[in-house]
């Protein structure tokens, strides 16, 4: 109780504005800081008035690089001890990539904010000796880097003359990786991530849905917040994309619906446009073995929505019923895939992925 006094008492002036520093936590990747940089600097321009300081940390996903991501067993990879920060009141908000926040939030924390989507796809950058060369013409047995069993499962069904092998590291590592070694002859990483660097130039292709469909929340920053704190909340909804909101609430609905019924989720992944129309997919381990259907939905715009969470996303601006159908596309498209056998091609994933 004193805790939340003591907030309260520091948190306004007599105006009613922001009156205290607001601490923001962040990964200590250059990609990440220039990220958080920007929502602060949205922050900035929507509240003069408002003192930042930015805290950086490292998480597990940033120690552990010896071993690939689906075998270390952490849901929470790239959030827990920024989360963390946050429960200790060590930090007011958190700024993610949408992508790595489990579609279920620890009690007493929400996704606050959900920034306009830049480009959600997967793009190729290749190996200098290879410019010019798409996946499809680079030679047979050529080596393609990704961390994402995704990715992985459906280039390979895809691109069959290729192999595929796990590579680590924050965007820099791995493009070093890539060009100063001959291991690889290209990598797969976001096209949004490869932008916020200014690294277009280095993407030689970018990979659509036919050849690759993007993960849930690629593309979309997002700010997480307690749940309690009411000004905060208030203040990082501003920076709420509508549009965006209604495509990732579907996403994670749809991811949750499967992780629920099957523990884990080894390759699901998904497309979105408005109005609702949602395309999903699992794939086995080598992406022989795939299910992709397309739903949709109208929703309505009538009503203003309660604090009531949708997938851990709170938008008190965006309109209830919206949210409810966009919730309710995700979960439906999710049961008309496992009364498909979705649940057999993951538990065999699933089965593989732990033996390897």
């Amino acid at each position: 109780l004193w805790g939340l006094i003591c907030l309260f008492c520091v948190w306004q002036d007599g105006s009613g504005k922001l009156s205290r520093v607001v601490r923001v936590g962040t990964r200590k990747s250059q990609l990440a800081r220039i990220q958080t940089d920007s929502v602060a600097d949205k922050l900035k321009e929507l509240f003069p008035e408002l003192s930042l300081e930015i805290v950086a940390m490292s998480t597990l996903g940033d120690k552990i690089l010896d071993t690939a991501l689906s075998k270390i067993g952490e849901k929470s990879l790239f959030t827990k001890e920024l989360e963390n920060a946050l429960e200790r009141n060590e930090v007011d908000l958190v700024v993610h990539s949408l992508k790595d926040l489990p579609t279920t939030l620890p009690a007493g924390f929400t996704i606050g904010a959900v920034l306009k989507r830049e480009n959600p796809h997967d793009a190729v950058v290749l190996h200098p000796k290879h410019v010019g060369k798409t996946l499809e013409t680079l030679p047979e047995n050529s080596v393609i880097g990704t961390s994402s069993l995704r990715r992985a499962a459906q280039l390979k069904k895809r691109f069959s003359h290729l192999l595929f092998k796990d590579i680590r590291g924050n965007l820099n590592t791995r493009l070093k990786k890539l060009d100063e070694k001959e291991d690889f002859a290209a990598i797969i990483l976001a096209a949004a991530g490869l932008g916020r660097m200014g690294w277009e130039n280095r993407i030689g292709q970018v990979l659509g849905p036919e050849d690759c469909m993007y993960a849930v929340g690629q593309g979309a920053l997002a700010v997480e917040v307690r749940s309690r704190d009411v000004d905060i909340l208030e203040m990082v909804s501003v920076l709420h994309d509508p549009e965006t909101v209604l495509r990732c609430i579907a996403e994670r609905a749809f991811l949750r619906h499967l992780v629920v019924c099957l523990s884990v989720c080894l390759s699901a992944c998904l497309s979105v446009c408005l109005p609702l129309y949602l395309t999903g997919a699992v794939y086995s381990l080598d992406g022989s073995d795939s299910l992709k259907e397309t739903m949709q939905t109208s929703v309505s715009s009538d009503a203003v929505d309660e604090r009531v969470q949708h997938v851990g996303v709170t938008a008190t601006r965006i309109p209830g019923e919206a949210q409810d159908g966009a919730e309710r596309l995700g979960v439906d498209l999710a049961k008309l895939l496992l009364s498909k056998g979705a649940k057999e091609i993951l538990t065999v994933a699933r089965q593989l992925n732990d033996a390897r």
